[in-house]
């Protein structure tokens, strides 16, 4: 379920764009959160917890608790519900800690 016209902001998220997520491509609309099209594409598990391995996902929607991070364009640990979705963004599921190292290791 999405507000297309509201009736003081108007008409938005008008344009369609396409994604990925885990490598498949998923369709969105410009100006949602990467959450907001996860969740619009029937995805709830963003990945897993770090100690007991139990599945993630969207949890507060204003980036207080931590709950949906994931990968996007190879940035570890970023707050889905706090970033919009880009036409061809490529977005991964935490699976487990990142590597804070990088390529400097």
């Amino acid at each position: 379920m999405q507000i297309k016209k509201h009736p003081i902001l108007g008409e938005k998220f008008t344009e369609e764009i396409t994604f990925y997520f885990n490598e498949k491509p998923l369709k969105a609309m410009k100006g949602q959160t990467v959450a907001a099209a996860l969740m619009r594409n029937g995805i709830r598990k963003f990945g897993v917890s770090r100690k007991l391995f139990k599945a993630r996902g969207l949890y507060c929607a204003n980036g207080r608790c931590t709950s949906c991070y994931v990968t996007i364009n190879g940035l570890d640990h970023v707050l889905s519900c706090s970033t919009l979705v880009e036409d061809g963004m490529n977005v991964h599921s935490n699976e487990s800690d990142p590597d804070v190292g990088g390529i400097y290791n």
